[in-house]
Order: structure tokens, then sequence, then C-alpha cells
């Protein structure tokens, strides 16, 4: 563990939508900021204006704001670092690259793309590594100058030490990789901009970052960056070399990497279905990191409360969205009925709402809701579950009508309604043993003499507790439903 307060950072790619695999990198990042009472770094690495964009952007803060992720410096609250935008550091970057190529740290590198790509390819033939050879390491002033006279581009690389580079690596132990592994690399292109391997680094060591916690993908990046950390303590632009800790991949289908395609690791698809931040948090929490061997289910809270980088599993995470599900369907009950209200307003609206705005009543929606919430996985299901409250006629379902209007369902229909009709509309359990009476009357058990009721007036087979439904839609809906169930019978 570094001495002195911890200070982590998180930095996307505003370059689409958000994914699972960044939420949960920028989770553990913000979690261990929290337990540690740290400083969480939000910055943004938009140096590729062919692939970043400012609605990307937009949509980061937007997503890190719905999650309920706050920073210590970034976007939106300053800083002493700033600018925390990439795209506003490039006399920064030029200035230390600068100083690389002064200090001897980095050369120009004048080889062209075809020839790289044929001595790499004599390099494999051969059995050898096909990484940079070092071809323009120990060029002479005339020989720089006779290329500079062709009119030859240069990139800039850095300059790595002949010795093996040796980390701890907080998740996976003790990591080495020998000088032949880890080639010079470039850090300035043709066109003078500056490449990731240089400004992340820089940010890094210019905003005092001690903890750098990242994605299993990177990792093979890391000696690298440590042999700059030092070029640059002995320039004095860094202070010390960060601790790092390389996180597990996320798996998806197949077992394979989960990526930006696959359509469950799109972040969006979670806020559009009606996740709650708090229940995904959880969820993601678990890719590669446990609470207790017992104990799945916790408050973001306590996440904060017990989390220690030191705990996360080095083994690969599978992404199951059953169980992210589930985990969801939990919190949505652990809400009070006020909260699941108001979460739920937006998918009572349009474009999600299959009634007309003035039939909406917001009594009847407050008397079914305690019902609603012990049945929703997603908070996006609510609309499907109550729109026969609100709509003049339930949802025509002819898969259902078909399945539950079996044997003689309008003798059925005829004597339920008829003991409905009787029954005290103030109570739930009248309405279930007028129901359970009826069905007695033909042989039934209640849960086939209930279906051809259910269907009748909500238009589907599987929905809210019927009695607390009926008693919630009034007598008079539900006679007049079931009479036009009788009348579509008669007419078949």
């Amino acid at each position: 563990m570094a001495n002195g307060p911890v200070r982590v950072r998180f930095c996307p790619s505003p370059t689409g939508n958000p994914h699972v695999g960044l939420v949960r990198t920028a989770l553990f990042n913000w979690a261990y900021a929290r337990h540690t009472g740290g400083t969480l770094v939000f910055r943004i690495e938009d140096t590729d204006a062919a692939r970043d964009s400012e609605e990307s952007y937009r949509q980061l803060l937007d997503s890190f704001h719905w999650l309920g992720f706050d920073w210590d410096e970034g976007p939106e609250v300053g800083g002493p670092h700033a600018p925390y935008r990439q795209s506003q550091r490039m006399d920064i970057y030029k200035d230390i690259a600068a100083k690389l190529l002064d200090g001897g740290h980095a050369y120009r590198c004048y080889c062209t793309t075809e020839e790289l790509d044929a001595r790499r390819e004599a390099a494999r033939a051969a059995g050898k590594p096909s990484g940079y050879d070092g071809q323009c390491r120990v060029l002479t002033a005339e020989q720089a100058a006779a290329y500079e006279a062709e009119g030859r581009p240069a990139i800039v690389r850095f300059r790595m030490p002949d010795e093996a580079i040796t980390f701890t690596d907080l998740v996976r132990g003790e990591v080495t990789v020998t000088p032949e592994n880890v080639s010079d690399y470039g850090i300035i292109r043709a066109n003078g901009a500056p490449l990731y391997t240089l400004v992340n680094p820089i940010d890094d060591a210019l905003m005092e970052i001690t903890h750098v916690l990242r994605g299993e993908d990177l990792l093979s990046s890391t000696p690298r960056q440590i042999a700059l950390y030092r070029a640059l303590i002995e320039l004095g632009v860094a202070k010390r070399v960060p601790e790092f800790g390389h996180l597990p991949y996320v798996m998806g289908e197949g077992n394979k990497k989960l990526s930006k395609r696959d359509p469950q690791a799109s972040l969006n698809l979670y806020r559009e279905r009606g996740f709650l931040p708090e229940g995904l948090l959880n969820y993601l929490s678990l890719l590669g990191w446990s609470f207790s061997a017992d104990r799945d289910l916790f408050t973001v809270a306590e996440l904060i409360e017990k989390f220690d980088i030191a705990d996360v599993n080095a083994n690969p995470a599978r992404f199951d969205l059953k169980k992210a599900e589930a985990i969801n369907a939990d919190h949505i009950r652990m809400l009070d009925v006020k909260a699941f209200t108001e979460a739920c307003e937006p998918w009572l609206r349009a474009p999600h709402a299959n009634w007309d705005p003035e039939d909406f009543d917001r009594a009847a929606w407050e008397a079914i809701a305690p019902h609603a919430q012990t049945r929703l996985t997603v908070l996006s299901d609510i609309t499907a579950n109550v729109d026969f409250l609100f709509r003049k006629e339930p949802v025509e379902d002819e898969a259902s009508w078909a399945k539950a209007m079996k044997g003689d369902p309008a003798a059925l229909l005829t004597t339920a309604r008829a003991k409905l009709e009787a029954a005290d509309w103030s109570s739930a359990e009248s309405l279930k043993e007028a129901v359970l009476a009826a069905g007695e009357e033909h042989g039934l058990k209640l849960g086939k003499a209930q279906a051809p009721v259910r269907v009748a007036v909500t238009g589907r087979t599987v929905g809210l507790p019927l009695f607390e439904s009926l008693e919630v839609l009034g007598r008079e809906r539900t006679l007049a439903r079931i009479d036009a169930a009788l009348a579509k019978l008669a007419a078949a």
C-alpha cells in the first residue's frame, strides 16, 4: 500500500455508448477512493479526433451521474490539475516530449512502415521477437540529417532500458518482463500528435495518481509505462511510479471477452430496460470481487465500506444477465413504496405507455404499486403490468386468449360474473372467494378458474396478483370486461 492519501483516476475515451466493462472499472476506482477516503480524478482521453465526439462526452457525464458516481477532480468540478480533457493539454505533452528527447530518453525514428513490416516478418521467420529492432536507436547526426533531407517523416520512440522490469500487481502479484519482450515504442506520431502511451502516464504523473486500477487488457503496456515514469522522475516531472492493479476480463457469451459490440455490453440497454443504478452496480461489483462467501446482495454504501482492491480476484468474470436481473429485482423490492412509484414514472408516460395520457389514474396507480413492486424484474416491466387499469379495453393478446379460454369458458365466466357482482369489492379476499366458488361449481381449482377471468380483465395470462388488480379496477369495469369476453366467445 502506498504511503499518503490514495489518488485514483478514471479516464475513458468519449467514443460511443459506455459499456459495462468500462462501468465496472469506474466502479472499482470510485469505490476504492471512497473506501480509503482518497481522491477520484475523472479525466477524458479525447486525443483521437477521428473517434471522439462531444455527444459521447456528454453521454459519459450523464451516465456517471445516473449511476451515482461523483468525482473530486475533473469535468464540472475542476481541480488543481486542470484541464481534465487531454485535447486541452497538448502543449503539456509537447513540452515533456521535448524534454524526453533532450534527456536521451527518446529518439526520432525514420523507419518507414514497409521497412518495419519487412524486418518484423524476417524476425518472425527466424523465431525472434518481432517488436521494434532498434534500427534508429543509435543514428548519428549525419544519418538523421540524411533522412531529413530525404523528407522522411519521423515518429518519436521511447528508449526502453536494457533490463528486466519487475512490479507487484495489486491483483496478480509479482510480474517480470524481460527486455527482449518490450521494445522501444512510439510516443509521438509523425504528424506531431501524442499517443496514448505518452499522454496517459504524463497525466498520471502530473495529477499525482498513486494507484492505477484498469483492465487486464492493458497489462502488457505496464512495463513500458513504468519505464516512462522512471524517466519522468529523473526529469523532475513525476514524483513516483504508481501502483498497478489489473482487473479481470469480463467474459460474455461463448466464454469470449465481452466487447463493445455485444448487445449486453451497452449501459444504455440497462437504463432503457429500467435497471436501478444500485442494482446494476451491485451486480457489476461481483465481476471480480465479492462481498462475502454467502452474500451477493448489498447496498452501494455497504460496497464502499467493504471494498478493497486487495480482494479482487484475478480470474476472468462471466457476465450473467439472469443473475444481474435477479439482483436488480431484489433492489426493486428494497425500495420504499414512494421511491418505487417515482422510479416507475418514466415508464408510465409516452413513449412507453400504451394508453391515452388523460386515462392515467394516479390513485389507481398508487393503489396497485405495492403489488406491482413484488413482481418486477426491471422497471420497464411496469407498463404491461398496469396497462389494464388505464386502457379503455384490455390488450388483445390472442395467445393468452387461446391458452385461457379452453373447455367451457363461457359457463365459467357467467358463474364468476354473478358471484363477483355480489361480492364485497372492498376486499380482495372476497373477490378471490367468489372466483374460487365459481370454479368449484364447474369442477375447477382456483388456478384454472381464474385464468379466463384474468385474460378477460387484463388481456394476458400473466400479471399482477389478480384479486388485488380487480379490487383496484373496480366492480363496474371488471364486469363490463367479462361481458365483453362473453360476447366475443358467443360470436366465435
